[in-house]
């Protein structure tokens, strides 16, 4: 069986209750003041988009080393059986679109 409390035993539990209620209910004050709840939504965003952009960051890498494997020798020397015919076209294009601004100014 429990032993029987004193009164001064029961008053300093009630107190003790209150500080860790008053402890309890300024921590909830704290987590829900507006500021908090602004800065915390405020990391989150941050954290999002650095992950964000550190996805895009990898993705667009893994895309440069691919294309830049498509085009350039282990060594470092230009596979210019692809480089040529990339070139011509590009010059082509750029060509194309130089005699349809002069048509557009006659």
């Amino acid at each position: 069986m429990s032993e029987a409390r004193t009164p001064a035993q029961i008053e300093a539990d009630i107190v003790r209750r209150r500080e860790q209620l008053a402890v309890t209910l300024d921590e909830i004050g704290v987590r829900m003041h507006p500021k908090t709840i602004i800065g915390d939504a405020k990391a989150r965003m941050a954290s999002t988009v650095d992950q964000t952009a550190g996805r895009a960051f990898v993705t667009v890498n893994r895309v440069v080393t691919d294309v830049k494997g498509r085009f350039v020798e282990e060594d470092g020397s230009p596979r210019l059986e692809r480089v040529v015919p990339v070139a011509l076209l590009a010059i082509g294009v750029v060509g194309l679109l130089a005699m349809s601004a002069r048509r557009r100014r006659a």
